[in-house]
């Protein structure tokens, strides 16, 4: 069965209403350019170029060494949320002096769960397929949208060109990678609201945490941790009397295996932020690899706890022991979990064989496909 089959009748419209330039092979794949994590990272960092407030107490030191926690001493996080996307250029649709890219793509997400035994489990997970245009800039793509919105909640349609707040390029074919992950974020979001856990059990989410933090108020218990940031802050440690500002580079170059920085305040206060260390320098080809970006939501804007934020990275520098080599230009700074739940939505979607097999133009007057 052709899992494509769905949207069928609205590439016929496509066809029928403007002229289709295809894609060599039918489907090319795009990728996200520059990395989507960082971009995210350095927009949600807002006006705050340098970290100077310390957000926790008591600890004062830039550098803290960990434990590494591990779930038969301590089992705190249970719950570990990740997504993916996968955009594919299908072709260009032009009608008169207007044109448009033409992208599908999959995106999903799934919440693992690791049981008292240390068995993981998929907890929830979705997948969509998502048929993306400019819908303004063709004269159909109101009717392009309805059609596949009526096919139920597996299928959906995404205006490559409608503003967010978080998706760049100034062009489609530019913008749609960035515009599924931005997709897939909401979808993951949804899944972590949607999760029913016991007290103390807490929710990792792969990434910084959403621009709406109010969307989270009702749950507690949950941190961001990012593989890609912003390489753009600037950090000032009370050192001195004037204090000491260094680059985020120097920052994480000093920073020992198994050890955080000290936690800075971020959008006035509502987000802790810190740097853990997972593997030693000496495995690694740059300072920066091996060290993850943790954002702690924090409503009251006080001081976080020291002995909180230590619990938090020993228990993740535990999470570090998966190793997925050449898998993954980003395996240095995989959380174990993490790894699984990003696997369990990539096992659901349907590889890159099947979607070009599955998304040959259709031509509405003869069913001839366009080669």
């Amino acid at each position: 069965m052709n899992p494509f089959a769905g949207l069928r009748p609205a590439l016929e419209l496509i066809t029928q209403e403007g002229r289709i330039l295809p894609a060599t092979g039918q489907a090319m794949e795009d990728l996200t350019r520059p990395d989507h994590e960082e971009v995210i990272d350095r927009l949600r960092l807002g006006d705050d170029p340098i970290l100077e407030v310390l957000l926790e107490a008591p600890n004062r030191r830039a550098y803290v060494s960990l434990s590494a926690i591990h779930r038969l001493e301590r089992h705190p996080l249970r719950y570990f949320l990740d997504g993916s996307a996968r955009t594919f250029f299908l072709g260009d649709v032009v009608e008169g002096n207007r044109r448009s890219s033409v992208h599908v793509a999959q995106i999903g997400a799934a919440a693992v769960f690791r049981q008292d035994n240390g068995q993981m489990k998929v907890a929830t997970s979705i997948h969509r397929i998502v048929l993306m245009l400019d819908e303004k800039a063709v004269s159909f793509g109101a009717r392009v949208r309805e059609l596949v919105e009526s096919l139920g909640p597996g299928f959906a349609f995404c205006d490559t060109m409608e503003e967010d707040g978080e998706t760049p390029g100034k062009e489609p074919r530019s913008r749609a990678p960035h515009k599924a992950h931005h997709l897939m974020a909401e979808e993951e979001q949804k899944l972590g609201l949607e999760l029913s856990r016991e007290d103390g059990h807490w929710l990792v989410l792969d990434g910084s945490l959403g621009k709406d933090l109010h969307k989270w108020r009702r749950i507690s218990q949950y941190l961001g941790v990012t593989k890609s940031f912003s390489r753009e802050p600037l950090f000032k440690l009370p050192e001195g009397r004037r204090g000491r500002v260094l680059s985020l580079y120097d920052l994480l170059a000093d920073l020992p295996f198994s050890a955080r920085t000290c936690a800075f305040s971020a959008r006035s206060g509502k987000v802790a932020v810190w740097y853990v260390r997972l593997r030693e320098q000496r495995h690694l080809d740059y300072p920066l690899m091996g060290v993850v970006k943790v954002e702690f939501p924090n409503p009251t804007g006080e001081a976080v706890p020291s002995d909180l934020i230590d619990e938090i990275s020993g228990a993740l520098v535990a999470e570090r022991q998966v190793a997925p080599h050449g898998k993954d230009a980003r395996w240095h700074a995989h959380i174990y979990a993490i790894y699984l739940a990003e696997q369990a939505v990539k096992n659901g979607f349907v590889s890159t064989e099947v979607l070009k097999a599955g998304m040959k133009w259709p031509m509405a007057a003869s069913g001839a496909l366009i080669r």
